[in-house]
């Protein structure tokens, strides 16, 4: 009965959330929706059932007690837009027992030494130069993770994210902001079925700005709006995913794993599309070779498009991408993805590492 009065308190909060936000912008926080990870970018992020490894702390905190080793430690760099965005990560997660673990990680996606103009032109009208200064526009988030095996339910896992925000533009606006994710790994057989939740109970910003007398002329002239102090909610996803592992032979082995973006914030551009819920699909594949080298391939952003000549088309996006795992210690992972995509970005290259620390025998350590 304790478990059923826990679910419902759950559900009763999460309806609760998309009734009282449902004018909330659809689009907030969106540097915590680019992912972490070559491997799971390889595989067009659908990696929230078959993830096993520290990147887990961000797509499904319920794998961090399959990790192999008694500690992990992750990390990534990549830029967008020919250099001008910087997007990091790094992650630390260690077992606390046999049937639990921690981990703490680290995002930014930045755009630095941005030129500041506005006050270009001094009180007397005339233009100096030496008044031009320059500033980032920087995303920070910091998840605090904590995953349990079940002790009542045989292959069941779960875990949840507690998420500190901190969005800085220079020294004129910041915004502190605080969430929650929540998710959940079952093993069936061969089959692994997943659900997370982002945001479970929404996720607020609150916005405050310091913006001298001069920048504010600069706006009023410029026909801008002030900014004012205000709080940013960035509405609840859920994501469902099924992954699924064959055995080839002795030397090969491969997963697939397909996942369903759900919102409820109104129609998106997406596959599945209605009033207030649209669903995104999206579906992965890793073919592994003695556990040493791995090659990946994905599809995502699967959406309706309007060609002048062609009518109604779908379009989606290919991502690819390999991997390698030396002596269990380090992993290199790579991912070419945008492929085919028209816009200004192109194609981003994405790099990974993950290291194994203190090896485990399978029992975990204690902290």
């Amino acid at each position: 009965m304790k478990n059923v009065y826990r679910i419902a308190l759950v559900v009763i909060a999460l309806i609760y959330s998309f009734n009282v936000n449902a004018q909330a912008p659809k689009y907030s926080n969106e540097f915590l929706a680019i992912g972490v990870g070559a491997q799971a970018f390889g595989m067009s992020n659908s990696w929230i059932a078959g993830v096993d490894d520290v990147t887990s702390a961000y797509w499904n905190p319920a794998g961090l007690t399959l990790v192999e080793s008694d500690m992990q430690l992750g990390l990534m760099h990549a830029e967008y837009f020919a250099g001008i965005a910087k997007y990091d990560y790094g992650a630390l997660t260690r077992h606390i027992d046999e049937n639990s673990s921690m981990a703490f990680s680290f995002i930014r996606f930045a755009v630095d030494d941005i030129p500041n103009t506005t006050e270009l032109i001094d009180a007397q009208g005339n233009i100096d130069y030496d008044r031009i200064t320059s500033f980032s526009a920087a995303d920070y988030a910091f998840l605090i993770s904590y995953a349990r095996k079940s002790e009542n339910i045989e292959n069941l896992r779960y875990g949840a994210n507690v998420k500190i925000i901190r969005r800085k533009v220079g020294d004129f606006a910041g915004a502190w902001g605080f969430g929650i994710d929540i998710g959940a790994q079952y093993d069936l057989g061969k089959w692994t079925f997943a659900a997370v939740s982002r945001d479970v109970t929404s996720t607020f910003n609150a916005w405050s700005f310091n913006l001298s007398d001069q920048m504010k002329e600069v706006f009023t002239i410029t026909g801008n709006d002030i900014p004012e102090n205000s709080l940013e909610i960035t509405m609840p996803r859920l994501i469902l995913g099924v992954n699924r592992e064959f055995v080839i032979s002795n030397s090969f082995t491969a997963n697939a794993e397909v996942d369903f973006d759900i919102t409820f914030d109104g129609k998106r551009n997406v596959l599945i599309k209605s009033d207030p819920i649209s669903i995104d699909p999206h579906l992965g594949m890793q073919l592994g070779y003695k556990n040493f080298a791995f090659i990946r391939v994905g599809i995502g952003n699967l959406q309706n498009e309007t060609d002048f000549e062609k009518g109604e088309i779908l379009s989606f996006q290919p991502n690819i991408g390999i991997g390698l795992n030396i002596k269990n210690k380090l992993t290199i992972d790579y991912a070419l993805t945008d492929l085919g995509n028209q816009s200004i970005a192109l194609y981003s290259n994405i790099f990974s590492l993950k290291f194994n620390i203190n090896q485990s025998t399978g029992s975990g350590s204690q902290l």
